[in-house]
């Protein structure tokens, strides 16, 4: 495991691209390295900022969660006289103060995938609107059960103690397409639904969606839907179900769309995932870093929304009525955007 890195030696292991002849420098801020839909979100920067021209400077956390890794490489960023930071927070609240001194030295910050809180604290937000990703899982499951879904035992496989807004917003989305009352549609966890076996956080990962799933296992074994945050934690959820013999008669659900999830979508794994595109985030986000440099133009939100909507869709071989779908053969041609 890689040390974490100071903002010194985050500077030196930055990855720099070509300088136009503008010399203006853009910084890509990730939760992880090693997430597939952070690294293809890095790719979709990198290839970006070379067309244009652009100086590419890219950090991540040693794991989501890791709040104090992203602040230094902001300080860097600042330090090294960039002209904006495309930022995936992995604390939304507690970032605030870093990206306001970011703005304050004349920095555009575009939050990509996560908003922050509040989302005004950044300049402008590229993401799916994860409300909707949650909510059209939720739709599809509550329809694939059918009059099941009134007694449904749900375990919610979240992403972080901290709540990130991307967590809450998918979390909550989920419910309230399954049918369940949300509490304060701000947090996850307080709702009284005796459907909802309990919530625990798997860091967005494998490891952590198996620990998760074993311990909502462990308070009732008779789970038969799972809510994950993203693929990775659903490949752990589902490892877990298969040491114990159920990963045939629970139904897996999740988001992001990535090439793999869409193949574990198709071989099974999970019964549907809600698709975005971070390739198309990263490239918004380094045009819009562009346009700041060159005339000071910041990007605006589509309409109707206080984000940039970079679009969704449910992805399952398994279509229900009511809810708008692809198929995988097609989500993996649409997988990463």
């Amino acid at each position: 495991m890689k040390k974490l890195l100071t903002s010194s030696t985050l500077a030196l292991a930055a990855m720099v691209g070509t300088a136009s002849a503008d010399d203006i420098s853009a910084c890509l801020i990730t939760k992880t390295d090693t997430n597939p839909f952070f690294v293809k979100m890095r790719e979709g920067a990198e290839a970006k900022a070379a067309e244009l021209g652009i100086t590419l400077n890219s950090y991540a956390g040693k794991v989501d969660g890791d709040h104090e890794t992203q602040v230094a490489a902001i300080e860097t960023c600042i330090a090294n006289g960039a002209n904006g930071i495309l930022l995936t927070a992995s604390d939304t609240s507690s970032i605030v103060p870093a990206v306001q001194q970011a703005r304050d030295a004349g920095l555009v910050v575009i939050a990509l995938d996560t908003p922050l809180e509040p989302i005004s604290a950044a300049d402008m937000t590229f993401a799916t609107d994860n409300f909707l990703a949650g909510e059209l899982i939720g739709q599809w499951a509550a329809a694939a059960l059918g009059e099941d879904a009134a007694t449904a035992k749900i375990a919610m496989l979240d992403l972080g103690v901290s709540q990130p807004t991307v967590g809450v917003l998918r979390d909550q989305g989920f419910l309230q397409g399954f049918g369940i009352e949300l509490g304060d549609p701000n947090k996850w966890g307080d709702e009284t639904d005796p459907r909802i076996v309990g919530n625990d956080v798997t860091a967005g990962n494998e490891e952590g969606g198996r620990k998760a799933m074993e311990n909502l296992l462990a308070k009732d074994p008779s789970i038969n839907v799972v809510y994950t945050i993203n693929e990775p934690a659903a490949a752990g959820a589902y490892e877990a179900l298969k040491s114990f013999g159920r990963e045939n008669d629970v139904l897996i659900v999740s988001v992001d769309g990535g090439c793999p999830g869409v193949a574990d979508v198709k071989d099974g794994v999970i019964g549907a995932t809600s698709q975005q595109y971070p390739l198309l985030m990263a490239s918004k986000g380094i045009e819009a870093i562009a346009a700041w440099a060159k005339d000071g133009v910041k990007p605006q939100a589509t309409d109707g929304k206080d984000f940039f909507d970079t679009g969704v869709a449910l992805v399952t071989d398994h279509p229900v009525d009511g809810v708008s779908s692809v198929d995988t053969a097609k989500g993996a041609d649409l997988c990463w955007g």
